[in-house]
């Protein structure tokens, strides 16, 4: 499966796929904060790693791929969980560049201003997330010319 930035998605999708998506990031972001207040930003952190898009992203990436393929005449059921896997793979990825994210604030923001720690982490995010990225596909590439 190729992985491709498509913006015609963004017209697949309707108010209420869109309202979904707003709603459990900050039904996610309410209860950290609650949790912060009661527990201390320690633990509430740990919440904040929690990936509040993703559920409802792959939800309506399985409908949309399938909605999709079946326009088509074909059953699309196979090919939206290849969707849903190759978004949720990209997550994981994230999550990787997010933790160098924090533990550059972790170590950085005591001691500088926060907003050049911010940038910095910010773009460490960014390239650790791609270069991990870059790792895996260059990985399933050779993988692919050694099988016969």
């Amino acid at each position: 499966m190729n992985i491709q930035i498509n913006s015609s998605a963004l017209r697949q999708s309707s108010f209420f796929q869109l309202a979904i998506r707003f709603v459990c990031g900050g039904l996610v972001t309410a209860a950290t904060g609650i949790i912060a207040k009661k527990w201390g930003p320690g633990i509430a952190g740990l919440f904040l790693a929690f990936p509040a898009i993703l559920p409802a992203s792959a939800t309506l990436i399985e409908k949309h791929e399938k909605q999709r393929k079946e326009r088509a005449g074909l059953q699309g059921g196979v090919r939206a969980r290849r969707a849903v896997s190759a978004d949720a793979a990209g997550a994981a990825m994230g999550s990787i560049g997010l933790l160098a994210f924090a533990a550059l604030i972790t170590v950085l923001i005591p001691s500088h201003r926060a907003w050049a720690v911010i940038v910095l982490a910010t773009i460490t995010w960014m390239g650790v997330s791609f270069l991990v990225w870059l790792l895996r596909k260059r990985l399933s590439i050779a993988v692919r010319r050694r099988r016969p």
